[in-house]
């Protein structure tokens, strides 16, 4: 038998860098370095331990949507060890949302052929979470999201979703779609030798043409989720000090009520 897993994977501008919104209000892309959204690197570590932990044959394909910077992505996914990558890309995208990238997903997800997808749990860029949900509704199967632990026997999932209280043990029939944590298992670094047998792996490029979607389905002007407007973050400005004259628990007790903070 045979085990298809597409991970789904973002390329997202890096959280230390400076970012800044265009003049559009999306997310000023070209001042600021991006890499594989780091919540996606536990998607495809699950991806790589399924694999391992399978008698069957498994293949593992990375897919992203972004501009051409994104092969970035792939190929770091590609160096952990996933088998191939898909890259959508198309200037109509720009701008599109959680719902048009949803659509996007669906069509190549279909178009690769697939048994399981696995995403992360958000990007860390946009972190709204709601991706994997949207895309299982699109391809019609199960979602089993926020899982700690993830696994597959016999043509089923199964996983482990820990909330505040007590953890849930789910399970689905595949084809299904997952999303896991970053509580799932810390994603093990490229090696010399997987860094280097990337740049050989496969990956494919497709565009909207590709799969079928019409322009006026994606981008900035049909997108159902909008920005109006946007503010830089105010500079950081020098904390109070509070000098002990011998009043300086009172007077820090009045700062902490003043923020709200007692």
């Amino acid at each position: 038998m045979s085990l298809r897993i597409v991970v789904t994977v973002k390329y997202v501008p890096d959280a230390t860098g400076d970012r800044h919104f265009a003049d559009d209000l999306t997310v000023d892309r070209d001042d600021v370095d991006g890499l594989l959204s780091e919540l996606d690197e536990y998607a495809v570590e699950q991806a790589l331990q399924i694999s391992e932990n399978s008698d069957d044959d498994v293949e593992i394909t990375v897919l992203t949507v972004g501009p051409e910077d994104a092969k970035d992505a792939l190929r770091k996914a590609l160096s952990m060890g996933a088998d191939k990558a898909i890259h959508v890309e198309d200037d109509d995208l720009h701008g599109t949302d959680a719902i048009g990238t949803s659509l996007v997903l669906a069509k190549a997800v279909e178009k690769a052929g697939y048994d399981l997808v696995i995403s992360g749990m958000a990007s860390t860029d946009g972190t709204m979470g709601v991706v994997p949900a949207l895309l299982a509704e699109r391809l019609g199967v199960p979602q089993v999201t926020l899982l700690s632990e993830v696994s597959v026997e016999d043509g089923t999932v199964k996983g482990r979703r820990d909330g505040d209280a007590a953890s849930e043990r789910l399970e689905a029939s595949l084809p299904a779609v997952v999303s896991v944590t970053d509580q799932s298992g810390e994603a093990r670094y490229p090696s010399f030798k997987g860094i280097m047998a990337a740049k050989k792996k496969p990956v494919q490029s497709w565009d909207l043409s590709d799969l079928d979607i019409d322009e006026d389905e994606v981008g900035l002007e049909n997108a159902y989720t909008t920005v109006d407007s946007a503010a830089e973050r105010p500079a950081r400005t020098a904390g109070t000090i509070v000098k002990d004259e011998g009043e300086g628990g009172k007077q820090l007790a009045e700062f902490l009520a003043s923020q709200k903070f007692i």
